[in-house]
């Protein structure tokens, strides 16, 4: 019961859709009004705010659906023009407080409440200032000192955001520049990933709280039990901000067991997304070790450092698929598509770079070319996929013979080159006797099998690329005049 003594001549105005909550309402703080009015539409509320003063405006959202609803309430908001007006909303509603602030000042109380909260809530905002000078004064001074902790985890997260390239280690400093609010004991960072895999990037903790653990996973967050009730987990569901001020009003007496014990009094969270509507990216969230009432301001803050942190997301998602792309480019312009090997392009300009780091180490380098012999038959004979199939199969089994320094380049039609590094004309002649019986006793699907012949040079310490060509090509145009299916040696 309330003290009657502390009654004054106040009339209320309660509005709820639901008439279990109305009177549950006026069970409660009834005796705290000389006059309660209760509403049950936006229309009855507007008619009662016409015809005389109202006090105290309370809203209760519960049941209230849709955004024409909710503007509704923002017009009754507006209408109030700074009077108190306090709004109790559900939590999984609760990314309506913003919108209804920008409407007009109100104070706020998350749902569901005890009887003696409730009363404490309208209490305070029946309250008038003893000293009215000296209240405006300490508005001021809160706002300051908000401003500052707002300005401060600004900067935090600005310098926080600069490590776009490695998306790991700028998830681990936005959750530990995002610590720095106030009464902040742990933040978290949750990352969308293909086919819609929630992934927890990265989490800072000064409460010791773990909370994969908490949520038996660190991937696939979605298939988590908590996903309907943890408001991280219910930010990335539905798009929207969620606040839980008392951890048992989620409604899992373990989930509010488990946040109780790290001293968590309340969570924030907060969707990701790179523009308004767009897809959700992610989520951050906050754990605070106290009870906040946040104003208009630190809620336009806190989706501002959202809207940072998907900008920094998307950026660097963009540059790990600009640099996937430019990877792929890359190999597209040095990599031969049909065989895998090195296109005649990259293959001459590995042998000039090899050539120079002999030349100035004094090392010893060959250059093997080789084809395959009578190729025009097999592709007459057997129709080019059979024949695109031998030079897959001749250039593979090649490769696979070589050691990770050399490198196998297609030079032209069924024209290899084979840059042998640290290898004199002795082994190369070795190498290349190998790579021939090999080939010969390969069977190729579908035609008979081909032998290749092979011309060896052992590169001159002032010789460039195209002297070393130009003997390669004369010794293999002597090796197919000696009767093909043979190696010669490419003499200076």
């Amino acid at each position: 019961m309330v003290d009657p003594d502390s009654r004054r001549d106040y009339v209320g105005l309660f509005l709820n859709l639901a008439g279990e909550r109305r009177t549950a309402f006026q069970s409660d703080c009834g005796e705290m009004f000389s006059r309660l009015l209760l509403a049950d539409t936006v229309d009855t509320a507007v008619a009662a705010l016409g015809r005389q003063k109202i006090d105290l405006m309370v809203v209760d959202l519960s049941g209230f659906e849709g955004p024409l609803e909710l503007a509704a309430v923002g017009t009754l908001i507006r209408g109030r023009n700074g009077a108190p007006t306090l709004v109790l909303c559900p939590y999984v509603s609760s990314s309506w407080l913003p919108e209804l602030m920008a409407c007009g000042p109100l104070q706020y109380r998350i749902t569901p409440v005890l009887a003696a909260e409730t009363q404490q809530a309208v209490r305070q905002a029946l309250a008038a200032p003893l000293d009215v000078v000296a209240s405006a004064q300490q508005v001021l001074l809160d706002k300051e000192k908000e401003l500052r902790d707002l300005l401060t985890i600004q900067r935090s997260l600005q310098r926080a955001l600069g490590s776009v390239d490695e998306i790991g280690v700028m998830a681990s400093q936005v959750c530990l520049a995002l610590c720095s609010f106030p009464g902040v004991r742990h933040t978290a960072l949750l990352h969308m990933k293909e086919r819609g895999d929630l992934q927890l990037m990265a989490q800072e903790s000064r409460n010791h709280l773990d909370i994969g653990r908490l949520m038996e996973r660190r991937d696939r967050l979605l298939q988590s039990p908590l996903r309907e009730i943890f408001p991280p987990l219910l930010a990335v569901a539905t798009g929207e901000m969620v606040l839980l001020d008392a951890p048992e009003k989620a409604g899992d007496p373990e989930l509010a067991l488990s946040l109780h014990d790290r001293d968590v009094q309340m969570v924030l969270a907060l969707p990701l997304r790179n523009e308004p509507g767009g897809p959700v990216l992610g989520a951050i969230s906050f754990m605070f070790d106290r009870h906040l009432q946040f104003s208009r301001e630190q809620f336009a803050c806190f989706a501002s450092l959202a809207q940072f942190v998907s900008f920094a997301l998307g950026m660097s998602e963009l540059k790990h698929q600009n640099d996937a792309l430019a990877g792929k480019l890359t190999q597209m312009s040095t990599v031969d598509a049909l065989t895998g090997a090195a296109n005649r392009r990259k293959g001459e300009e590995i042998l000039d770079g090899e050539i120079r780091r002999a030349r100035r180490y004094g090392l010893s380098l060959a250059a093997i070319s080789f084809d395959i012999d009578n190729f025009r038959s097999v592709n007459d004979l057997y129709g080019y996929p059979i024949g695109d199939q031998a030079l897959r199969v001749v250039a593979g089994t090649v490769s696979a013979r070589l050691r990770t320094s050399d490198t196998l380049a297609r030079m032209r039609g069924e024209e290899f080159m084979i840059v042998a590094t640290h290898t004199s004309a002795v082994d190369a002649l070795k190498l290349a006797e190998k790579l021939r019986a090999t080939i010969a006793d390969t069977e190729l699907p579908g035609c008979d099998t081909v032998t290749i012949s092979l011309a060896v040079a052992q590169v001159a310490p002032e010789e460039g690329v195209s002297a070393v060509l130009e003997r390669l090509d004369a010794a293999l145009h002597r090796a197919k005049r000696s009767g093909r299916n043979c190696v010669e040696l490419a003499m200076p």
